[in-house]
């Protein structure tokens, strides 16, 4: 017989609206989770397929104490969309002939909440606001380079990753199946006690350093991955987000790992711009 240790289950996601029965459900900050489905990754060239985003109110501690209706719509493209896309999202052209985008309600219920949340804020930041305008210009986190996952016994930052790891599962790149594992993932009791929001919410107050790995050898990418970096494909470097109080062990980490001359004998530097509260996906 299979020992209990040897065996995980894991459950389809089922997130519940309503008050969560934990703290004042009329009270507290509102946070807008989103997610989008495109074309491809370029926002001027590509579209939005998919939008969709749950409100979600949480008080000082980060606890979730309402989860509100989800709200998903699907836009025709105006082209084909592409094999690979349709493969990734289930979308096919049929599914978004004719749809779009209810923008004036979309817009109204980004723009006044307290904080915008993505899993990847910076893909999805560049597309949100291209395709909302009006929305202007809320703060914006990132529950994937916002919460140090690893740290708190994660083994990687990819959405369905984490939610399994957390004993769930769920139909991964629909968006709206994507808005509901974030918030599940938020709710998460980590290792210290507190939400997994609380330690995003910490984050986010927090101006931060965005260090770009310039000149690093393809060969050393698995190192910066696990570190946390991420590839930005625009300026092709690998690139992470630094809390001040980190800078210094990051500095030494870069100096002994990536540009060490040992593995890096041709010299460079990391380049450090600072980024203000809510902007740092631009």
């Amino acid at each position: 017989m299979m020992d209990d240790d040897d065996v995980r289950i894991l459950r389809r996601l089922r997130l519940v609206e309503g008050p969560t029965g934990l703290g004042d459900p009329d009270a507290g900050a509102v946070a807008v989770v989103v997610d989008v489905e495109t074309t491809g990754f370029d926002p001027v060239e590509d579209a939005v397929i998919e939008l969709a985003l749950r409100r979600v109110r949480h008080d000082d501690d980060g606890v979730i104490t309402r989860v509100g209706r989800l709200y998903s719509w699907r836009e025709d493209p105006g082209r084909p969309i592409p094999p690979d896309v349709s493969r990734l999202t289930g979308l096919q052209d049929a599914d978004v002939a004719g749809c779009h985008i209810d923008v004036p309600l979309a817009t109204r219920l980004l723009s006044d909440a307290d904080m915008v949340l993505a899993h990847n804020a910076a893909f999805d930041i560049r597309f949100v606001e291209r395709r909302l305008p009006g929305m202007g210009r809320p703060v914006w986190a990132c529950s994937m380079a916002e919460v140090d996952w690893p740290g708190h016994g994660f083994d990687g930052r990819k959405l369905g990753h984490l939610l399994a790891q957390c004993g769930w599962f769920h139909d991964a790149h629909s968006a709206g199946a994507d808005v509901d594992a974030v918030i599940a993932l938020m709710r998460h009791t980590m290792p210290d006690g507190r939400p997994a929001l609380a330690h995003l919410v910490e984050s986010a107050a927090e101006d931060v350093w965005r260090v770009r790995a310039v000149g690093a050898r393809i060969s050393l990418k698995d190192h910066l991955k696990r570190r946390g970096y991420s590839w930005n494909p625009d300026d092709r470097v690998w690139q992470r987000c630094i809390a001040e109080r980190d800078r210094e062990a990051e500095c030494i980490w870069l100096r002994e790992r990536i540009y060490h001359s040992a593995v890096n004998p041709f010299g460079g530097e990391p380049q450090w711009d600072r980024l203000v509260r809510g902007r740092r996906y631009e």
